[in-house]
Order: C-alpha cells, then structure tokens, then sequence
C-alpha cells in the first residue's frame, strides 16, 4: 500500500515514489550522495541543477540503468532497486528521443507494446490514442526524418506513455529545441501531463523551464538535494546562497554584520561606504559573517532620486537591451569598484538610462535574502 502524508498543496497526498538513503559511486567519484525525497502521485516535479550535479544519475537510478550503491528506491513502497528497467513499469523521454530511424511513427510507439506481447488489435487502438493524445493523428505511416524536431519529440512522448506507465521520466527533453519550439513543448507536455495524471520527473539545468512546468522542484548541487520545494517557494525563499545564485539573477555578496537594532541588521559588503540593512535571525550577532542576496528586478535605478531604504550614487557601467526588460549595471561611486545589477520591464515611452549616466540605486530591507554562515 502507498503511504499518505499531509501536503501544504492539497489536503491529501500519495506517496508515489520514495528515494531513500541513497548513494552511487563511480569509483573514488561520489555522483550521488545520501539522497532522500518523496514524490507524489500525479505530481511533475522537476531535477534542476547544473552540469555534473547528479540529476541525470538520479533519473538513470529511477529508471533502473544503473543501481545504487547504497539506499533503497521505491514505487507505491515496493522497492524496486533490485528490478530490470523493464519490470518497472516506467516510460522515458530520452534527451535525444531515440526513435528508430528505421521505423514509422505506428512501429515506434507500437514497439514497447509489442515488447510487452499486447495483443495486435489492442496495439493499433492504443497508438492511434496515443496520436491523438499528441496531437499528430495520421501521422502513423511516416519516418522519423520526415517529421520536423517537435514533432518527433511528440512521438516519443507517444511511445514512453503507449503502455500506460506509472511513472514517466524526461531527460533534458527540450534541450534540442529551438527557443520558440521549446516555449510549443513546455504547454503541450503540461497538457500532456493534465490529460494522463502520469506521475512525471523531469530533468532539466534550464530555470525558466522548470519555473514553467514543474509542481516541485529539487536542486540538484554536487550529489545531494540542496532544497525541494514548490517552484514560488523556491524563487522568493531560497535556502541557501547557491539556490539565491543559481535560480534567477541575484547580486551577491559577502558581507559582516556591523550592528543589530530590534529586527534590522547593519551588514558591511566589502568596503567601510558599502552598508545595507537586512532582516536579522537569532543566528547573527556584531561580527558575523553572512551571505547577501538581491534579485536584480528588486533593485531600483533612477536619475531622479528614489524612496527605498537603501540608496547608493553610481554610474551606468551597462545598459543591455533584452527585448521586454533592460539591464543595467551599476558601478557604485563609493570607490569599491563594486558592480550592482537591475532589471526592469522595458517601457517603450520611457528613455532607457545610458551608458555613464549619474544614477541612485538601491533596495528595500525586506527585498534582502539574508544567509547566516
């Protein structure tokens, strides 16, 4: 039986799949380390990380490709560590999608019911669903180099889910992708994913596209989970300085704090005219050392003056025009050579500030992540 756990999404939730306690080692290489989540039925949870983390080993070991060296996996709380990848019931979207160059689009999504010995009838039924499902009917009699990269990916979607999988497992799917196709796929696998209630995980080094698709995301960071969380949580309250860096754009610093008033910290980040306030924990205290982040869209520039609590003079270091936001680097005039990025929505009846423009720029204390060391 699965087991049931009170969730902060839904009132209840079924544990669909258990990582316990485990660990796989390459030799003198630790590619995994003492790894332990759950993930629920019908979830998408997705693996981000960046290269070499350990994500895609984590999804081999799911898959079966490989077996742990340590620790247990389970599916509905039977392990399955022990079982050949085609005893687990799980369908895989590969980052090359792998069809068979030398079958149709029918013989590539038939194949692994064929493997599972599915009556002929019952195959053409299904693979005709399955068309439907990714919006390709009639495509059943073509080749994989007659159809364009996004429709070849909606095969193999096809094919991992023709049998009815309780688990479908996404290897960097939309890696190939150009940038338009990649923004078609996101939607057609969220719809996917509604239609079929297949519990899903999903890796990928991409942020925007695990922010976009994922119920949950856990980053991956040399072998372990460095945090797990709903995609809102995970933007607006990271745990850790490399979570702050690695999911959106932050500034950040190294930083000591000087002084503590009630709530409201003093921290020096790097020279005695740099000072910013931050919200105070019980761990900090005069002298302690501590990480800074600022996301750049929480930070305000202006020629005009601001109304924020902390403002420093600078000038335009760089203005970067990206289409729907402008991003401006800053160089503070307090003789740090210290460089404070911003980014605003761009505004096609505001001028955009120019390269050695005078500026103020600055933050609110409650926009401060603030990381004790």
């Amino acid at each position: 039986m699965a087991t049931t756990r009170v969730d902060e999404q839904s009132s209840l939730s079924v544990e669909k799949v258990r990582i316990d306690g485990v660990t796989k080692r390459f030799a003198d290489v630790v590619a995994v380390d003492d790894v332990s989540f759950s993930i629920e039925e019908q979830e998408f949870l997705t693996l981000l990380g960046p290269s070499g983390a350990g994500k895609s080993t984590l999804l081999e070991l799911i898959a079966g490709f490989i077996q742990p060296s340590e620790g247990e996996i389970y599916i509905d709380d039977e392990p399955i560590s022990t079982k050949a990848p085609y005893e687990r019931s799980i369908g895989m979207v590969f980052q090359g999608m792998a069809l068979f160059p030398h079958m149709t689009v029918h013989e590539n999504i038939a194949f692994p019911l064929k493997m599972r010995r599915f009556d002929s009838n019952i195959i053409d039924g299904r693979v005709e669903e399955m068309l439907d499902l990714v919006e390709l009917p009639g495509y059943q009699d073509r080749k994989p180099n007659e159809l364009s990269g996004g429709q070849r990916q909606r095969i193999a979607i096809a094919r991992a889910l023709a049998f009815e999988p309780e688990l479908l497992l996404l290897d960097e799917p939309l890696s190939s992708l150009d940038k338009k196709l990649r923004d078609t796929m996101r939607e057609e696998l969220l719809r996917i994913h509604e239609e079929t209630d297949v519990t899903t995980i999903h890796v990928t080094h991409n942020q925007e596209e695990a922010l976009t698709m994922a119920d949950r995301i856990a980053v991956v960071n040399e072998g372990h989970i460095e945090q797990l969380s709903t995609t809102q949580e995970l933007y607006s309250e990271p745990q850790t300085p490399f979570i702050a860096d690695f999911v959106g754009d932050s500034n950040m610093f190294n930083g000591t704090i000087t002084g503590v008033n009630g709530d409201v910290a003093a921290v020096n980040l790097g020279t005695n005219e740099f000072t910013t306030e931050c919200p105070t924990t019980d761990s900090v205290s005069v002298d302690s050392t501590v990480d800074v982040a600022i996301r750049y869209e929480d930070v305000h520039v202006s020629t005009s003056g601001l109304n924020v609590d902390n403002v420093y003079s600078g000038t335009v270091h760089q203005t970067i025009f990206r289409g729907d936001q402008v991003l401006y680097a800053v160089e503070l005039d307090d003789g740090s050579d210290q460089i404070v990025r911003s980014t605003s929505a761009y505004n096609r009846d505001v001028q955009m500030i120019d390269r050695g423009d005078e500026v103020q720029i600055g933050w609110n204390r409650s926009d401060v992540m603030f990381f004790a060391r």
